[in-house]
């Protein structure tokens, strides 16, 4: 158990939505000694957010039931340095509550009929949020004994198998962003390994487009909504998820451009942690944009339009870059090169060249020497021009591994192995076998 140290103090806020334990709470924190001293009582999430960003408080006591306590409001509260227990009556944390609310990443669940914690509980939540946050209002605890219920939870999920993460990104100029991450997955899947494959795009994806996946339902929104109220697991992604084809599963995106703010930032964290769980390879269909908008004047924290994409690009274990092979194309290319070295210091890109012909003049050997002229890069890869296989699959509705052989795809097979670390040319006559009824599970 972690202790706190002597000298430690923390300021509470409290927002107990009407509830009837609120007055014994009060009691609770005046009788906890000379570390805890009461902030404020908030009416409502909104009053509890803005009295939070002041610096006012290090811990909260809340209600279970507060209107809009998700993952979003509670990321935001770490975030300004103040830790969160909450309070519910015995009804209200039944049927995994308790674990539910500690995903939305609360410190402590306490039951309104089992108070005598409290203090200890507020202490150590402040604490931890000081730590968490190096706002440095708290003094640090020491180390926490290993052998709670917690840690071995947290060891269990550290010991669990976690899929590698493949952000494709491009710069602006549909350079073939999409058909590139389809063809991989899909490759990746026929090769044996167990894909998912995300449209994480939020200017609108077309993933769904691509492989005739006609879903009214995004995907990627049903799963946001879930993460932020702390209820997204691995069964409740799969089920979101399509299964198209022997192991490899699709989250389709945003249904229109103007829904990329129902995507939380916090919630999409969640989301990809979630993926990793799902299969070896998670593939990431991002939007162009690395541009990060312009801050709040006044402290708080606005929504990002390209948080999904700089968020995919900064969590990736490789990020692949499409770039189109005209002079155009290699413009962006070199551009965003540029972008993505500022952002991710240090990035190695795997860079891949589209729609190459031998009409445009360069060698391979030119544009390689281009690219590592601004990134270090794992490898140069080229795709051909092969217009006549794209057009074929894009209007199937189908990857380009089950529209037949052509130049293209052997380009994206090689490409998958290089990704995969795997040399070996897949088993022949095996075939990515389509799967269009029903959903994963």
């Amino acid at each position: 158990m972690t202790v706190p140290h002597p000298g430690a103090r923390v300021a509470v806020l409290v927002a107990a939505a009407g509830a009837g334990w609120e007055a014994e709470v009060l009691d609770r924190l005046e009788r906890g000694g000379p570390g805890l001293v009461l902030a404020k009582r908030c009416v409502d999430l909104t009053d509890l957010l803005a009295s939070a960003s002041t610096g006012l408080a290090s811990a909260a006591v809340l209600a279970v039931d507060l209107p809009g306590l998700d993952v979003d409001s509670v990321a935001t509260l770490r975030r300004d340095g103040v830790g969160v227990v909450v309070v519910g009556g015995p009804d209200d944390l039944l049927g995994g509550e308790s674990d539910r609310l500690l995903r939305l990443g609360v410190s402590r669940v306490l039951p309104a009929t089992g108070l005598d914690p409290l203090a200890d509980a507020v202490l150590h939540a402040g604490l931890d949020a000081g730590i968490d946050t190096g706002r440095g209002r708290s003094t640090a605890p020491e180390p926490a004994d290993d052998t709670g219920p917690a840690a071995g939870e947290d060891a269990r999920e550290n010991a669990a198998p976690r899929g590698r993460l493949l952000a494709v990104w491009g710069p602006a100029g549909a350079p073939g962003r999409t058909t590139v991450a389809v063809g991989v997955a899909a490759e990746l899947a026929r090769a044996g390994h167990a894909t998912f494959l995300l449209d994480v795009d939020p200017y609108g994806g077309a993933v769904a487009q691509h492989l005739g996946v006609l879903d009214e339902v995004s995907g990627l929104l049903a799963a946001a909504r879930s993460a932020n109220s702390g209820l997204l697991d691995a069964d409740r992604l799969g089920a979101y998820a399509r299964q198209v084809a022997d192991g490899l599963r699709v989250l389709t995106g945003l249904p229109r451009a103007d829904r990329w703010q129902e995507v939380r930032p916090s919630a999409f964290d969640d989301l990809l942690d979630v993926a990793r769980h799902l299969a070896g390879h998670v593939v990431l269909d991002t939007g162009f944009s690395l541009e990060a908008d312009a801050s709040d004047p006044f402290g708080g924290v606005a929504p990002q339009r390209n948080q999904t994409t700089l968020a995919a690009v900064r969590s990736a274990d490789e990020v692949l870059v499409v770039g189109a092979a005209d002079p155009v194309g290699l413009a962006r290319l070199a551009r965003g090169l540029v972008e993505l070295r500022d952002l991710v210091p240090g990035v190695r890109p795997r860079v891949v060249v589209n729609r190459t012909r031998s009409s445009l003049g360069w060698s391979d050997r030119e544009i390689r020497g281009m690219v590592e002229g601004f990134v270090t890069p794992l490898d140069v890869h080229f795709l051909p021009d092969d217009r006549p296989a794209a057009d074929r699959a894009l209007m199937a509705g189908q990857s380009l591994a089950e529209t037949g052989d052509s130049e293209l795809r052997a380009a994206l097979t090689a490409l998958a192995r290089a990704v995969a670390g795997d040399p070996a040319p897949p088993a022949p006559g095996r075939g990515l076998r389509r799967r269009r009824a029903g959903r994963a599970r």
